[in-house]
């Protein structure tokens, strides 16, 4: 594949003004799909969370899943979204291998909820207000596994294998409008505004969110136009972005991309494009259909949903806070400086670091090893930290610590051992033998050692020079390899002065 020229990023902006658009696809986690009774699970077999509904079979009918208009007027609802007082479903029609019907029952004119705003802080203070056009309901597809290549993509596959059981997942997918304005913040808004949107799914309750698993999906649209002009330039539709730093990158591509076509009198093409973590490029998809070319027509099997002002109320009276209210709630309650809590926010790391806490943990404790250790594993496997490891076994793991049964240095190899698939952070300090030293005798016995080795050290210490008790502290730890309880070897080893 031929590597596109691109821009300087500081260059583009002089010349052209980012214009963005999402589209995020929520799955909802109801306990059973869309239209069908089938289970709505992840992880299972290929195959089997199916049923003649999802494939489409002659003579089946679709049900609607009345959990997920519920959990889908809630997120419009904290979306800032207007409640259609009737919203139907439509059918849009295209073929793909993972769609048994040729369309997907979905909605078009009439969606859920429409007119909504979320506000987003960036990392300087700057607040931004991104314009949702609509959420509406629709169906999932089902899931397309390329083998037979070198990347996992169709191009160059041998062969193409699809499992259904995703099909017919509750999703609802979120549109903005255009957004305008975000300059060289359009990469870092990108990001924001998706983790604002992960951060509301999570905290209603309606979804896990995960995007390493497809629960939160981004379609990240990009067009520019030159300065001064009022008329929007063509746009292209990143498709399936799944990490939050991914959503990120290829916005910045995008626009890096597209300004060296147009300063060089090229045009853009109207296209979908795939997004490659491996290279941090895009490259072309198809080109973009519109509307009229799914030729949506009313679903006829689905009568239109008729929610009440009373569920609406009802609903509305159950939500959370809004992520910008909640943010400086905990902030004051964590007693993070601003510079922390903007570290745990450009992590997009608010939901995990509440779950750990929740857990058990302190909140330093927490950002500590979310936004540190798990972090750095995470940009070094190019992935999202959440998708590493559990709060839960990230706040035990500070519980070990905060015992006394691991040092720092220890408990990095505890969350590495647990990430790495070896059980839970108590399962992994057992098999390693992780644990801190802290019987006298073993540290003794490493102190003596130590002594011989520098015999002056001891007159030293006699003479009050206790920043000589350094160098037998970590003679220990290296010795008994960082598992040496240091305060207790100082102790020992004073002690041992004063009694010489």
């Amino acid at each position: 594949m031929a590597k596109d020229k691109i821009l300087s990023f500081e260059r583009a902006l002089e010349l052209y003004e980012p214009v963005l658009g999402f589209e995020v696809h929520i799955e909802l986690g109801t306990k059973t799909k869309m239209f069908s009774s089938a289970p709505n699970e992840f992880g299972s077999e290929p195959n089997t969370n199916i049923t003649p509904v999802d494939l489409g079979l002659p003579g089946t009918l679709p049900v609607v899943n009345e959990q997920a208009v519920r959990y889908s007027i809630s997120l419009g609802l904290a979306l800032g979204c207007e409640i259609a007082e009737t919203s139907s479903f439509a059918r849009k029609n295209y073929f793909y291998p993972d769609m048994t019907k040729n369309y997907q029952i979905t909605q078009s004119d009439q969606p859920i909820a429409y007119d909504g705003s979320v506000e987003v802080e960036l990392a300087d203070g700057s607040i931004y207000h991104v314009p949702i056009e609509r959420a509406h309901m629709e169906e999932d597809a089902g899931k397309l596994t390329h083998v037979g290549g070198s990347a996992g993509r169709i191009q160059g596959a041998s062969a193409s294998l699809v499992d259904y059981n995703r099909a017919g997942v509750p999703l609802v997918e979120i549109v903005t409008r255009p957004i305008f304005g975000a300059e060289h913040n359009a990469p870092e808004l990108a990001k924001a505004y998706v983790a604002v949107v992960r951060e509301i799914a999570i905290s209603l309750g309606i979804s896990e969110a995960r995007m390493e698993r497809g629960n939160l999906r981004c379609d990240a649209n990009v067009s520019l136009r030159p300065r001064g002009q009022e008329k929007l330039g063509t746009r292209t539709e990143t498709k399936n972005v799944n990490s939050l730093r991914s959503v990120e990158r290829a916005v910045r591509y995008e626009i890096q991309r597209q300004a060296a076509i147009l300063e060089a009198g090229g045009t853009i093409t109207q296209e979908t494009r795939h997004w490659h973590e491996d290279t941090g490029t895009t490259s072309a998809g198809r080109p973009k259909s519109d509307a009229d070319d799914y030729r949506y027509f009313p679903e006829p099997d689905l009568l239109p949903v008729v929610p009440g002002r009373e569920l609406i109320e009802q609903l509305r009276s159950e939500l959370p806070e809004a992520p910008a209210a909640r943010n400086r709630r905990l902030k004051g309650e964590w007693g993070f400086t601003d510079l922390e809590f903007q570290d745990v926010v450009n992590g997009g790391l608010l939901a995990e670091i509440s779950a750990t806490v929740a857990a058990g943990a302190t909140a330093q404790a927490a950002r500590k090893w979310w936004t540190g250790e798990i972090s750095r594993i995470a940009n070094t496997q190019g992935v999202d930290a959440a998708s590493l490891i559990s709060p839960e076994n990230v706040a035990a793991t500070a519980k070990l610590v905060e015992a006394g049964t691991l040092t720092d240095k220890l408990a990095r190899q505890v969350i590495e051992g647990v990430i790495a698939g070896e059980g839970s952070p108590q399962e992994v300090v057992d098999a390693r033998g992780l644990a801190v030293v802290s019987d006298d005798g073993a540290l003794i016995a490493a102190i003596d050692e130590a002594l011989a080795a520098q015999p002056d050290i001891l007159e030293k210490l006699r003479e009050g020079k206790v920043q000589a008790a350094g160098a037998v502290i970590g003679a220990v730890m290296k010795a008994m390899k960082g598992q040496a309880d240091a305060a207790r070897v100082r102790e020992l080893l004073l002690e041992r002065a004063a009694q010489a």
